[in-house]
């Protein structure tokens, strides 16, 4: 009955998907514990205990025979193991050194520093992509490039070359704020519209845009500042 849990040679398909469902389960339970991290921004920890973690409770959906129960006790111990670590390191800086690489500046003041780009292992090519990428195609605009702990390069441009703002003309601009969303795929967000404004300004809006029906809004958003994005269907 519970071949499921301690695993058998001839396991049948249910048993795979019951595994599936609690090891499911379990990793999303695990990694709400952990906490919320950025999934484009991995550290090498956060990469550690990714790779770990999916050898462990891997090896009983692809194995019928491996009890669940062990692998699920040593993922316990391994996020305990990383959710400490992850603690001692926001309360003793110099441990969080140990597990969290620097930064490391590879350009100062529009130089590049060669001896960090081999301590880095990082390449001109490499470099003029991530320069590229924040929009940074003439590197006599560069003033810093930073190779970040989780292996992104952050750029920092001259001052003279720096977007202008409305605070460098003198002027106040209104916060926008979080948007709020109003319509969603035809439907009024009825909890979002008490809050700000009426089903009725809602739909004016909407035919202010020559949409007749809310059926046809795809998104509708309100910003702070009065700001009013619509997206037809």
């Amino acid at each position: 009955m519970f071949d499921f849990w301690q695993g058998a040679e001839d396991l049948p398909i249910y048993g795979f998907l019951i595994r599936a469902s609690i090891v499911y389960i379990y990793v999303f339970l695990l990694i709400k514990i952990l906490g919320q991290r950025s999934m484009t921004a991995v550290n090498p920890i956060d990469f550690l205990f990714g790779v770990i973690i999916g050898d462990v409770v891997g090896e009983p959906l692809a194995d019928g025979e491996t009890p669940l129960g062990g692998p699920l006790a040593a993922a316990s111990l391994i996020g305990g193991t990383h959710l400490g670590l992850s603690y001692v390191a926001l309360k003793l800086p110099r441990f969080r050194r140990v597990i969290e690489d620097e930064p490391l500046v590879l350009m100062e003041k529009g130089k590049i520093l060669h001896n960090e780009m081999a301590k880095a292992k990082v390449t001109v090519e490499a470099l003029l992509m991530d320069l590229r990428l924040n929009s940074s195609i003439d590197l006599n605009e560069v003033d810093y490039a930073v190779l970040e702990a989780n292996g992104q390069i952050s750029v920092i441009k001259k001052s003279q070359f720096d977007s202008l703002t409305p605070s460098d003309m003198n002027k106040v601009a209104s916060d926008k704020g979080y948007p709020t969303v109003l319509v969603q795929d035809g439907r009024y967000i009825d909890a979002n519209i008490k809050k700000v404004t009426t089903r009725s300004w809602v739909d004016s809006q909407i035919r202010k845009q020559n949409i007749r029906d809310v059926n046809d809004v795809f998104l509708m958003t309100l910003d702070n500042s009065g700001g009013v994005y619509i997206s037809e269907k």
